[in-house]
């Protein structure tokens, strides 16, 4: 096959990229690298079956040749992005995923949609089944990447009974590894980060919040399988493990052998969502697909990376 992968210089993607040339196709990574890094794809110059395209998706794609599929991976996807690129945030939700959507309609290419566990917003219903129309604040400091995943999901579904484009959706649960920015401001680069520092762990609130972890390696191997399969509609991909924020800063100072206190702060932001865990019924009976990483073997395969980025950096 011959494959797009937006946002492919990012985190997500560019594990992809990886997947997909070990398997033998031939991948085209399109990124416009606000918040991607060639870094994240430097290993792959001169590979033969490799191509990097430096664009913003916001604008008309190009793209010499067929396609057999599409993965629309482009999008910041932190809270500290959406505060700092809310536009672009809301953009390249919209008319990215029109023009990607666009490109899959001319090529005859099968489109896949990265999008989010966040649609679900602050969830009434726990854990969150795909038939859970979620609670979200269109207005809120999360709202304009919520509703931008929200607009990606009707757009494509528009573009596969309208069009008859064939199309899958992916919602995302936290997603941690190797490659993560530093700068991230999400809860596994900022724990692990501040553990090797022994700086002090900042829980934002009592702590009390849940989220469930996911290794890279088996986000991978589900959206791999998603876009194979027949399955059309929304699937959640991503590990019912459930852990309070407080027990995850627990964990990762024991994992690093650090000293750091734990410490609380007021709230970062509204709406900052108090539980967050997949159903993953169907991903399981339609994919066959199950986490396999434990949280702590997912962890001492990401920390030693945090700590050679840091010491590069001279900050260890």
């Amino acid at each position: 096959m011959r494959v797009l992968i937006t946002g492919g210089a990012g985190f997500l993607g560019s594990h992809l990229t990886d997947r997909f040339l070990s398997e033998g196709h031939d991948v085209i990574a399109m990124d416009n690298l606000i918040t991607g890094s060639t870094d994240n794809i430097a290993h792959l110059a001169g590979h033969p079956h490799f191509t990097f395209i430096k664009h913003d998706v916001t604008n008309y794609i190009y793209v010499d040749g067929p396609l057999d599929a599409i993965l629309h991976f482009a999008s910041p996807a932190s809270p500290i992005d959406y505060l700092e690129l809310p536009i672009q945030t809301l953009k390249v939700g919209a008319l990215g995923t029109h023009k990607a959507l666009g490109l899959a309609k001319d090529k005859g290419a099968r489109f896949l949609l990265a999008s989010t566990s966040e649609v679900y917003g602050d969830p009434q219903v726990h854990p969150q089944p795909e038939t859970y129309y979620g609670y979200v604040n269109p207005v809120g400091p999360r709202g304009v990447y919520d509703e931008a995943k929200r607009f990606a999901e009707a757009m494509t579904m528009a573009y596969h009974t309208y069009h008859g484009i064939d199309t899958r959706i992916v919602r995302i649960f936290n997603t941690y590894g190797p490659r993560m920015r530093l700068r991230d401001g999400r809860v596994v680069p900022n724990f692990i980060q501040q553990a090797l520092k022994h700086e002090p762990l900042t829980v934002y609130g009592d702590g009390s919040q849940t989220r469930s972890f996911q290794y890279v390696s088996d986000l991978v191997e589900g959206v791999y399988r998603l876009l194979f399969s027949e399955v059309v509609d929304p699937v959640n991909i991503g590990n019912p493990g459930e852990f309070t924020i407080r027990e995850f800063a627990e964990i990762v100072i024991a994992l690093t052998g650090s000293q750091s206190p734990i410490v609380n702060r007021d709230l970062r932001t509204r709406d900052d969502p108090q539980v967050r865990q997949p159903d993953i019924s169907r991903a399981r009976q339609l994919l066959g697909w199950e986490p396999q990483v434990p949280l702590a073997d997912g962890l001492a395969q990401t920390i030693p990376w945090f700590r050679e980025q840091l010491q590069r950096r001279g900050e260890l």
